[in-house]
C-alpha cells in the first residue's frame, strides 16, 4: 500500500465501483429487485387481464365452439397437457397473490425445450383457458448472478482504467526516481532526454539543469581543495628551512613535526580529489595474493597486523586504488585499533574483506560521522596519532567508485569492525 500507483489505482476503482453501486441500488429501489418473481410479473398481469375477460364472456363462448377460435382463444375442459412445471406455476400465483387476484393456474410443457402453455381456469364457466408462455424465467438465482457479474465486469474494466491512469499520473514521478538511482559514484546524473508530455519535459529540463549546476559545483569544490592543498607546499617549504635555523633544539623539533602535519594534510586533500576526479580502467586481480601482499608489505613497515582466512575470489577493480583503500583501512586499523587482522569470505555475488582490531572502538553516537574528512573520535589525540583525518574518507570514495559498500561497526567483544563489500568479477578463466 505504500505504492503511490498503487494507492491511486485503488481510488480511481474505488470511485467507480462506488458511483456504480449506488446507481445500481437507487435503479433496484425503482423498478424493484432481479429475481424470477420479476420476471414473471409481465406474465402474471396478462393472466389476470384474460382471466377478468374470460368471466364476461357470454355462454355462447364455449370450448370447440367456433365463436371462441375466432377471438383466438383456447377453450378447454382441463389444463393443457404436458408435464407440470412446479416452480413456474408457484411463481405465477404467488405474483397474482400479490396484485389481489388469487387464481390457481397451471404452467404446463409438452416437452423438453418446448414452450410452456399457462392454463387459467374460470370457475364461473367451469372451463379453461390457455396462453402461450414464450420464455422461462432463469432460475430463483440468476438475477443476483447476472448483478453480481455486471458489478464484476464494472470492476474489472474500472481497473484497467485506473492502472492506465496511476501509470501516467506517476509517470514524471518514475522520471525522478530513476534519474536519481542513474547518479554514478561521481555524483554525476546522466543527461534525460526532454520528450513526453509537457509535465515531463518540465521535469526532464529542471533535472538536466540541477545535474549541470551539481557537475560544475563539485567541480569547483575539487578545483579549490586542489589548488589549496598544492600551494601550500610553498608557504610549508620555506618555513621548514627557516625552522632548520632555529637555535633551540625542542623548539625547532615542534616546528618540524607541525609542519610534516600540515604536509600529511595537505597531500592527503589532493590524494581525495585525485581519486574523485580520475577514473582508471579497472583489471581482474586474485584477490588471495594481493591481499597477502599488502599486508606483508605493512608488516614490514612495523604494523601490528595479521592475516586471516581468505576466501579465493577474484574482482574487478583499480589495483592501484584499492591497494591505496585498503592500506588506509589497514593502517587505521593497526594505528588506532592497537593492531588488527585482515579475513575475507564470499557472500554470494559479494566479496566482504573483514578488517578488526583490539583497539577500544568509536562511541556510537559518533560512530556515523567517520567518513566525514578531518574527523577525529578524540582531537586532543591529533598530536599523538599521525594523520590527516582522511584516510577513511579517501578509502570509501575509492570502494564506492569501484561498485562497493564499507560499513564501520563495534564489536561485541571490543574493538572495532571495518567490513568492506565489493561485488565479483564475472567471465574470470
Amino acid at each position: 500500500m505504500n505504492s503511490l500507483r498503487l494507492r491511486l489505482a485503488l481510488l480511481v476503482v474505488g470511485a467507480i465501483v462506488a458511483v456504480v453501486g449506488l446507481a445500481t441500488v437507487v435503479a433496484i429501489g425503482v423498478i424493484g429487485r432481479p429475481g424470477p418473481d420479476r420476471m414473471v410479473a409481465d406474465a402474471a398481469l396478462q393472466v389476470d387481464l384474460i382471466a377478468r375477460l374470460a368471466a364476461e364472456l357470454p355462454d355462447e363462448f364455449e370450448p370447440g365452439t367456433p365463436a371462441g377460435s375466432r377471438l383466438g382463444l383456447q377453450l378447454m375442459h382441463r389444463p393443457a397437457d404436458g408435464i407440470v412445471e412446479p416452480r413456474l406455476t408457484d411463481q405465477i400465483r404467488r405474483q397474482l397473490s400479490r396484485i389481489g387476484r388469487p387464481i390457481d393456474v397451471v404452467v404446463t410443457q409438452p416437452s423438453p425445450g418446448a414452450p410452456a402453455t399457462v392454463s387459467v381456469p374460470i370457475e364461473s364457466q367451469g372451463w379453461w383457458i390457455t396462453l402461450p408462455l414464450s420464455t422461462l424465467p432463469p432460475p430463483p438465482r440468476a438475477g443476483w448472478v447476472l448483478l453480481l457479474g455486471w458489478m464484476s465486469a464494472i470492476t474489472l474494466g474500472a481497473a484497467g482504467i485506473a492502472v492506465v491512469i496511476s501509470n501516467r499520473l506517476v509517470k514524471p514521478l518514475q522520471l525522478v526516481e530513476s534519474a536519481i538511482a542513474a547518479v554514478g559514484p561521481d555524483g554525476v546524473l546522466p543527461a534525460l532526454p526532454e520528450t513526453g508530455s509537457g509535465e515531463m519535459k518540465a521535469t526532464a529540463a529542471a533535472l538536466n539543469r540541477l545535474s549541470a549546476r551539481l557537475k560544475s559545483a563539485m567541480e569547483s569544490r575539487m578545483r579549490l581543495v586542489a589548488a589549496a592543498g598544492h600551494d601550500l607546499r610553498t608557504p610549508m617549504t620555506r618555513m621548514r628551512l627557516r625552522a632548520e635555523f632555529i637555535v633551540d633544539d625542542e623548539e625547532r623539533a615542534l616546528w618540524l613535526s607541525d609542519l610534516e602535519e600540515l604536509d600529511r594534510i595537505a597531500d592527503s586533500a589532493i590524494r581525495l580529489v585525485r581519486e574523485e576526479v580520475e577514473a582508471s580502467a579497472p583489471d581482474p586481480i586474485d584477490t588471495g595474493p594481493f591481499l597477502s601482499s599488502l599486508v606483508g608489505e605493512l608488516v614490514s613497515q612495523g604494523h601490528a597486523l595479521e592475516l586471516g582466512p581468505l576466501a579465493p575470489a577474484f574482482l574487478s577493480v583499480t589495483p592501484l586504488a584499492l591497494a591505496r583503500a585498503l592500506r588506509n583501512l589497514l593502517i587505521n586499523a593497526a594505528t588506532h585499533g592497537r593492531g588488527g587482522s585482515l579475513s575475507s569470505r564470499v557472500e554470494g555475488a559479494m566479496l566482504v574483506i573483514r578488517i578488526e582490531d583490539r583497539g577500544p572502538g568509536i562511541p556510537q553516537e559518533l560512530i556515523d560521522r567517520v567518513f566525514e574528512p578531518f574527523f577525529r573520535v578524540d582531537p586532543a589525540r591529533r598530536q599523538s596519532m599521525p594523520g590527516a583525518g582522511l584516510g577513511l574518507a579517501i578509502a570509501k570514495e575509492i570502494i564506492e567508485r569501484g561498485g562497493g559498500t564499507i560499513r564501520v561497526t563495534n564489536a561485541e567483544g571490543g574493538g572495532l569492525v571495518q567490513e568492506v563489500r565489493l561485488p565479483l568479477a564475472a567471465n574470470i578463466n
